[in-house]
């Protein structure tokens, strides 16, 4: 039986190794990998070969201009592919973890992406709260933008446009709400996951691209509980602090640990006020964290 020839195609969702892949805006198909690869990612360009009316098999995938993952255990979970840019969803109630947001920067920052922060729900009284606490991340230089997604999210569609945007955020922050009011039929790809897998349970374990327009889409990640940063070298964590730019290689020690060295480049940047404390406070629990879990072999 003679093979038919491989097609082009987008994936548009990922869940463990099967793949629904774009081939046109009128063409859907979902695929499987040959063998036991499943490295592919949500955003990656493939070449499948078609079988039957509506599935294939991802035979390769075209070269990345970036790709954003995180580790977890002792692997590394691929979230998106060909990323331009990265917007964490906050909100000002629930609590939300300002470690797990400098994780991800400085995770993005790696692959060349910029950072903004999304506050929703903020027409709540603990508004001005979460604009406190994400103090120390606007005065490093991440954008913020505020708004309510059940009311408007006029004010976050000019960043979007022309961008690769991953959507990232705990859970409870309002995400699923403003995907729905980014893209109105955001519910029918999830309904026909759903009904692909026979089972809600996996939809929201895995990341979908919806497009906005021509030149602009989205990738909706899964709500994140941490952001393991195992998959990048040691020595490129402080460089994802983007206010620390001017003193990287300033320290006395190649193995400076930033806490009590003389000559630390990185503790007169504190001095200084080019860092803010409680920034500073995250770089060194980071490094510590991500060197405890290599010297343990996690």
């Amino acid at each position: 039986m003679t093979r038919l020839a491989a097609i082009h195609g987008e994936v548009i969702a990922a869940h463990g190794r099967h793949y629904l892949v774009e081939v046109s805006p009128a063409e859907l198909r979902w695929c499987v990998t040959r063998g036991r690869r499943s490295d592919y990612a949500c955003g990656d360009q493939v070449l499948l070969t078609p079988e039957g009316a509506a599935d294939g098999v991802i035979e390769s995938a075209l070269p990345r201009t970036s790709l954003f993952s995180r580790s977890v255990e002792h692997r590394t979970k691929l979230l998106a592919a060909n990323p331009t840019q990265l917007a964490i969803t906050v909100a000002s109630e629930p609590s939300f973890s300002d470690e797990l947001i400098t994780r991800a920067a400085i995770n993005a920052h790696h692959q060349g992406m910029r950072t903004l922060i999304v506050l929703n729900k903020c027409d709540l009284p603990e508004t001005d709260a979460a604009r406190e606490r994400l103090h120390p991340l606007l005065r490093a230089g991440y954008p913020l933008i505020s708004l309510s997604a059940l009311a408007d999210v006029s004010a976050l569609r000019p960043f979007l446009a022309g961008e690769r945007t991953v959507l990232m955020g705990q859970s409870g922050m309002g995400k699923s709400t403003l995907v729905n009011a980014l893209v109105p039929d955001a519910n029918t790809l999830t309904a026909a996951i759903s009904t692909f897998l026979d089972s809600g349970r996996h939809t929201t374990t895995a990341s979908r691209l919806y497009r906005l327009d021509a030149q602009s889409s989205l990738i909706d990640t899964p709500g994140l509980k941490e952001f393991g940063l195992a998959h990048l070298p040691l020595n490129r964590i402080a460089r994802g602090f983007p206010e620390l730019a001017d003193w990287h290689g300033t320290c006395r020690f190649a193995n400076c640990g930033h806490r009590s060295e003389p000559d630390c480049g990185y503790r007169q940047a504190l001095d200084t006020g080019a860092i803010h404390p409680r920034r500073f406070e995250l770089m060194l629990r980071v490094l510590e964290a991500e060197g405890s879990r290599r010297s343990h072999g996690h």
